[in-house]
C-alpha cells in the first residue's frame, strides 16, 4: 500500500523515525509541499497513485480530492483536521482521520509557562543581567517590569475542555480562582475555586484570560474591542488555541493603550507570522512559533496514534474518524 506523508518535517525534524508507519505501507515522506492555489499541482502529483496520504497543514480541497481517484485514507497528523474537505472526502468514501489528545498537558504546561512569563518576564531579566546591568546596579537587587502575583487571582478560562481542564487545575495550584465558560458546562466540575458563568462575567471579572476554545463561528474573532472594553484595565490574555479567536488590530490597540496589561500568544491569525503583523510591535506582547503542541514526548504520541489509526483503518476498525 503506498502512502505518502506531505509535510513531515514539524512532526519529525529528524529527531524521531517513520519506522511504525513503514511497517505498514510503503511511505514516501515529504518534508514539505506548496500549498497554495498554485501548489495543488504538486500536491497531486505527489499523492499520484496513494491509497493513504498523511498531512498536517498542507490543505486537501475538493479540487485536489478529485484528482485522487485511488486514495481511500487521509491521516491528518494534528487534532486539527479544517485543511480537509471533509464532505468531499466522504463523497468520494475517503476516511479522514485525526489526532485527538496528545498535547493536553504540555499545551496547559505552555499556558501556563507563557503567563508566569508575563508575570515575571524571566527572559528580559536574564538578558539585563547578562548585560551588566546587575553589576552595575547600586542595589542589591532590581526589575524592569511589574512583577506580579498570581495567587488570589481570577483567571478565566475559555473553552473548559481537556486542555482547558489542566490548566484550571494548575491555575487553582497556584491559589487562583477559576472562572470558566464552556459550551456545555458541567456543574459537576463546579468547586469554591471554580465556577462556570457566561462571557460577560467572565470578562469583567478575570485578571487573566486563557484561551481554549476551538475555532468556530461563535469563537472567531472573540476578543476583539467590544468584548475586550468588558474587561479589567490590566488584564492579562493567554491564546494556546488558534490564532483567528483573536482581532489582532484590536488587542495590539488595546495592549498599547494600557487598557490590556499584557499579551502571551502561541498562535496568530496566519502562520508563519507576517513582517506586518500589528502584534509584532505591541507593548507588552510575547510572541511563540506555535509551539505548544512540539515536545518529543507529545510528536511521539502523534506519531504512535498516526500508526495505530491506520492499522485500525486497516483492520476494518477505523477509530479518530472526523468525517464518519
Amino acid at each position: 500500500m503506498k502512502a505518502v506523508v506531505l509535510d513531515g518535517y514539524t512532526l519529525n525534524p529528524g529527531d524521531l523515525s517513520w519506522d511504525e508507519l513503514r511497517k505498514i505501507c510503503d511511505l514516501t515522506v515529504y518534508d514539505r509541499t506548496a500549498f497554495d492555489v498554485s501548489g495543488l499541482n504538486e500536491i497531486i502529483k505527489r499523492v499520484e497513485d496513494a491509497e493513504v496520504v498523511f498531512t498536517n497543514k498542507t490543505p486537501l480541497p475538493a479540487e485536489a480530492l478529485a484528482a485522487m481517484p485511488k486514495l481511500k485514507y487521509v491521516g491528518v497528523l494534528a487534532t486539527g483536521y479544517n485543511v480537509v474537505d471533509l464532505e468531499a472526502a466522504k463523497k468520494q468514501g475517503i476516511v479522514v482521520t485525526n489526532i485527538p489528545s496528545y498535547s493536553t498537558d504540555a499545551v496547559a504546561q505552555m499556558t501556563m509557562a507563557l503567563l508566569l512569563e508575563l508575570c515575571h518576564h524571566v527572559g528580559a531579566h536574564n538578558e539585563a543581567v547578562k548585560r551588566g546591568e546587575w553589576t552595575n546596579n547600586a542595589d542589591f537587587c532590581f526589575w524592569k517590569y511589574p512583577l506580579i502575583e498570581l495567587a488570589g487571582k481570577t483567571i478565566g478560562i475559555i473553552g473548559l475542555g481537556s486542555i482547558g481542564k489542566v490548566t484550571a487545575r494548575i491555575a487553582q495550584a497556584l491559589g487562583m480562582r477559576v472562572l470558566a465558560n464552556a459550551t456545555k458546562p458541567k456543574k459537576e466540575l463546579e468547586s469554591e475555586t471554580l465556577k462556570f458563568v457566561d462571557l460577560d462575567e467572565l470578562f469583567a471579572a478575570s485578571d487573566v484570560i486563557s484561551l481554549h476554545c476551538p475555532l468556530n463561528e461563535s469563537t472567531r474573532g472573540i476578543i476583539n474591542k467590544n468584548n475586550i472594553a468588558k474587561m479589567k484595565t490590566g488584564v492579562l490574555i493567554v491564546n494556546t488555541s488558534r490564532g483567528p479567536v483573536v482581532v489582532e488590530e484590536d488587542l495590539a490597540e488595546a495592549l498599547n493603550s494600557g487598557k490590556v496589561g499584557g499579551a502571551a500568544l502561541d498562535v496568530v491569525s496566519v502562520e508563519p507570522i507576517k513582517a506586518d503583523n500589528p502584534l509584532l510591535k505591541a507593548q507588552n506582547c510575547l510572541i511563540t512559533p506555535h509551539i505548544s503542541w512540539a515536545p518529543m514526548e507529545c510528536r511521539q504520541r502523534l506519531m504512535n496514534i498516526a500508526a495505530d489509526n491506520l492499522r485500525q483503518y486497516l483492520d476494518g476498525n477505523p477509530v479518530n474518524v472526523v468525517n464518519g
